[in-house]
């Protein structure tokens, strides 16, 4: 299987071209895999380090805006996993425009390059974001789309054209919802690791509002198993959720990396709340443990520790990061 994978540098990107060319499996010297990136500031390339001179491994720089570069690099594969998204929510609030263009027109002109030159399956990346809040209860694939953000909105409107591909042009789409992702290479405008990588230095870390939002977590190596199991196993044209079973609120969070840099909550910083905050997500993942044979497997626990961690014994890797973007919290 040769697999374009957009926005292979950055976090979860990274993670699945790694684990798909590093994991030993069945079939694995017939996968090759072509890294397509920006290079924006969330794409790192030395996320790509352990794979640099795989022999199965390639790198272009590029936009998928670019319908030339598409035409250039599209031809001869089998897959296309299109991770490549501006996702951080503050960012999206400040300015939502390189949202719209990367997010809805880039996904469009990936599925049409795709279409053009016979590209088998399309395997779209999204979030749980799209539903907005939930109070009660979890989300099944067939709930409404009620985006609460200009990012999420953005993700919503690229997922209905990926849909809609299948559905006018037979296009083998697979689309699915992840929780908040989180564990080694994560850029550090993110809550775990902007709460990390200040509590080391010995700052001070913002918590929104009464600290009571709740999201679901993920730990970024299940969340690539899952898109892998998607990719190979999904249905044409299904949606399929990729949760990770621990819901906390984000004062408890807060409160476990406290505990784990060795901190105290005199640490911690009470800031308005951001605007059009969600106050729950939950994901029901019955269907992709049915269809996909999906389920977690890292404890939170073990990945929060092991994830802090990996922040501990790398800061070569995000202090270059910090000095050279302006990074927020978001979760």
């Amino acid at each position: 299987m040769r697999i374009i994978v957009t926005g292979g540098a950055g976090f979860i990107g990274s993670e699945f071209v790694r684990s798909m060319l590093l994991t030993p499996r069945e079939g694995a010297r017939d996968i090759r895999v072509t890294v397509l990136d920006k290079l924006t500031y969330a794409g790192v390339m030395e996320n790509l380090d352990p794979v640099a001179d795989h022999p199965r491994h390639s790198f272009v720089r590029g936009d998928i805006c670019d319908d030339d570069f598409l035409d250039r690099v599209m031809p001869g594969h089998d897959a296309v996993v299109h991770f490549a998204a501006e996702t951080h929510v503050d960012r999206s609030i400040a300015g939502s425009a390189p949202f719209v263009t990367t997010n809805v027109l880039g996904t469009q002109m990936l599925l049409d390059a795709a279409r053009r030159h016979g590209v088998g399956r399309f395997l779209h990346v999204s979030t749980d974001e799209v539903y907005g809040s939930i109070p009660v209860g979890s989300w099944s694939e067939e709930s409404s789309l009620a985006p609460n953000s200009p990012y999420a909105a953005t993700k919503a409107g690229s997922e209905l054209l990926v849909l809609a591909s299948h559905r006018t042009y037979g296009m083998d789409v697979v689309v699915t919802r992840c929780s908040n992702n989180y564990g080694p290479y994560q850029f550090p405008e993110k809550v775990i690791p902007l709460f990390i990588t200040r509590l080391l230095d010995g700052g001070k870390v913002p918590l929104y509002g009464d600290g009571q939002h709740v999201r679901d977590w993920l730990h970024v190596s299940d969340h690539c198993r899952g898109i892998e199991l998607a990719l190979r196993h999904g249905r044409a044209g299904e949606v399929y959720h990729i949760g990770g079973g621990t819901e906390l609120t984000n004062e408890r969070l807060t409160g476990l990396l406290l505990a784990a840099t060795g901190s105290g909550w005199d640490r911690v910083e009470r800031v308005p709340d951001r605007k059009g905050h969600d106050a729950r997500y939950s994901l029901d993942c019955t269907k992709a443990a049915a269809e996909l044979g999906y389920m977690p497997r890292v404890d939170f626990e073990r990945g929060l520790t092991d994830t802090v961690a990996w922040y501990v014994g790398h800061r070569s890797w995000w202090e270059p990061l910090k000095r050279r973007a302006d990074v927020r919290a978001s979760a």
